[in-house]
């Protein structure tokens, strides 16, 4: 295989987590007679540009399909993100109701609601018709489609050109990365700004978030691998900032090269030593990281066998993409983990890909009263753990395995 951004044949590996199926390929009741489609997933590091990227198996009609079951309004915390983003961006960037705000993955409408609500004109791109259906019920307009050189070319001749892009964990969710990035730089006005979020490379390597490796994520970004990337699609890095979201994320700030206004930041500078410190481009950086995977899997498991042969009740929560990497990598099945809960009810009444789990509402950790709640979405574990606070009631702890186990 080759690096999906410049072409060096890949011979470093990073981590191989076996097979499983699609993270979001959840299944209904009527599926599970039937046969599930399983890929290898395994990451490669360029060492080249540092890009680490999955293996090629399976294309994204196959991942994004138009029962996604991904909806982003359901996390409190990552609304509250949204809201702060747009406020944020709206007066470093003086928005307004002349502007043009164009949110590529624009989900279910949980960020541009707030632009709308600004009074500043926008417009969302979603290819999956589920979340897409959503955002337009909110009154956003919604281009159902991937975002590519074609769809931006098209767009600029309908005059809807951008004053901000907005691209928010989905860098890391494209095959084609090249020209996914050169369609922001053609849709771009000229003093136009594309910021983009992603999960950290560095941290997810330091603090072994292996879960957050899926096949609907091709690449795993570090700033020394996206500064290429942008830099010789026709954008300029200016600014970054570290971000506390998905376990540690980089919110990078671009410019079209030719005619951007904005000054570098001393940030950028900053970050790439601080990786380059690190030695995020050398081969040693990724040595060892499997080993840690191993240990993850092994704790998981130990804690499950043991939790039931001590006559213990144990329950999932959140029928997260991260949490189906770690079940599957681990060989959980129902006899150990016998219920998932999640708000979403897209996902109940489902089943978890690959282990085949139940997804239930969460009502049923009130009734069922479990010993032990596993969160799977650890990201989100304050929120999680202030929102079910109540099992505290009859005595039962949350347990977490990334980056260790943990039980609280």
């Amino acid at each position: 295989m080759k690096c999906r951004h410049c072409q060096t044949k890949l011979t470093q590996s990073l981590i191989d987590l076996a097979t499983s199926p699609p993270s979001n390929a959840y299944l209904t009741e009527k599926m599970l007679h039937t046969p599930e489609k399983y890929f290898p997933l395994r990451v490669l590091i360029c060492n080249e540009c540092w890009l680490a990227q999955t293996e090629d198996y399976a294309g994204a009609d196959e991942l994004f399909s138009s029962e996604y079951a991904y909806f982003s309004s359901f996390s409190s915390t990552w609304l509250k993100h949204a809201e702060q983003y747009v406020t944020g961006m709206t007066n470093r960037f003086e928005l307004n109701k002349y502007s043009n705000v164009v949110e590529v993955a624009a989900n279910d409408g949980y960020l541009l609601q707030y632009v709308k609500l600004q009074g500043i004109p926008c417009i969302g791109i979603e290819p999956t018709a589920s979340t897409a259906e959503a955002a337009r019920a909110k009154g956003i307009d919604i281009i159902e489609s991937f975002f590519g050189v074609r769809l931006a070319h098209e767009l600029v001749e309908q005059g809807k050109n951008a004053d901000l892009t907005v691209a928010n964990n989905v860098l890391a969710h494209v095959p084609d990365i090249n020209d996914f990035v050169e369609g922001f730089c053609i849709l771009l006005k000229p003093d136009g700004v594309a910021t983009f979020e992603f999960p950290h490379l560095l941290r997810l390597i330091t603090e072994n978030q292996f879960d957050t490796i899926y096949h609907e994520h091709y690449s795993y970004l570090s700033l020394i691998a996206v500064k290429q990337i942008f830099e010789s699609n026709g954008l300029s890095v200016f600014d970054v900032e570290e971000l506390p979201t998905h376990g540690g994320s980089l919110r990078v700030y671009t410019q079209r090269k030719d005619t951007g206004k904005y000054k570098l930041s001393k940030n950028v500078d900053v970050l790439l030593k601080r990786e380059t410190d690190a030695e995020m481009n050398s081969t040693e950086f990724y040595d060892g990281f499997q080993d840690k995977a191993n240990k993850v899997k092994n704790d998981l498991l130990s804690f499950l066998i043991e939790a039931q042969r001590n006559g213990k009740s144990v329950a999932g929560y959140g029928a997260a993409a991260k949490g189906n990497t770690l079940l599957n990598y681990a060989g959980v099945r129902s006899e150990l983990l016998p219920y998932v809960v999640d708000l979403n009810p897209a996902k109940q009444d489902k089943f978890l890909p690959g282990s085949r789990i139940p997804i239930l509402a969460e009502e049923h950790l009130k009734q069922n009263k479990p010993d032990y709640v596993v969160i799977l979405p650890w990201n989100l574990c304050d929120e999680v753990m202030t929102q079910l606070n109540y099992i505290r009631e009859w005595g039962g702890q949350f347990v977490t395995a990334i980056p260790s186990l943990k039980v609280s």
